[in-house]
């Protein structure tokens, strides 16, 4: 199963990869290791789980201001998401993604949370503002 969704993006760029879903918020400040790019929150719905080279899906962001300058570390490090999907921006998150040039969207006409899951396949076209969603049947 195929689908589209529309929402606002935030600079450029074009991803594709697959989805890793949290329905609960991410601070990049203290809950991601930003050299193994693990979730380390204990208690975390994604504890344990690495977000390099994921289409990283979750309602918005948490925490300190710091969490921006966690996101432009990981991306030096190559241990950051390749794409992030928020029900809402915040802040933090929108200034991270900004500066690590990491394609980000938000406000989607269908929430992300009821219609991607993790193991999809996404692809962002932050031009398009567009979410293309290829569901993973297995």
């Amino acid at each position: 199963m195929k689908f589209v969704l529309k929402g606002r993006t935030f600079g450029a760029g074009y991803v594709k990869g697959e989805a890793l879903v949290s329905h609960s918020p991410i601070s990049f400040a203290g809950s991601v290791d930003p050299i193994s790019s693990t979730v380390v929150e204990k208690g975390h719905e994604l504890f344990g789980k690495k977000v390099r080279d994921k289409i990283l899906v979750f309602p918005t962001g948490k925490g300190s201001t710091v969490g921006s300058w966690v996101i432009l570390r990981m991306s030096a490090l190559k241990s950051a998401p390749i794409g992030i999907i928020n029900v809402n921006t915040d802040e933090v998150i929108l200034v991270g993604a900004i500066i690590a040039g990491i394609p980000l969207v938000d406000n989607l006409n269908r929430s992300p949370l009821e219609t991607i899951r993790t193991g999809d396949f996404v692809e962002i076209d932050a031009q398009k503002g567009t979410v293309n969603v290829t569901r993973n049947e297995t």
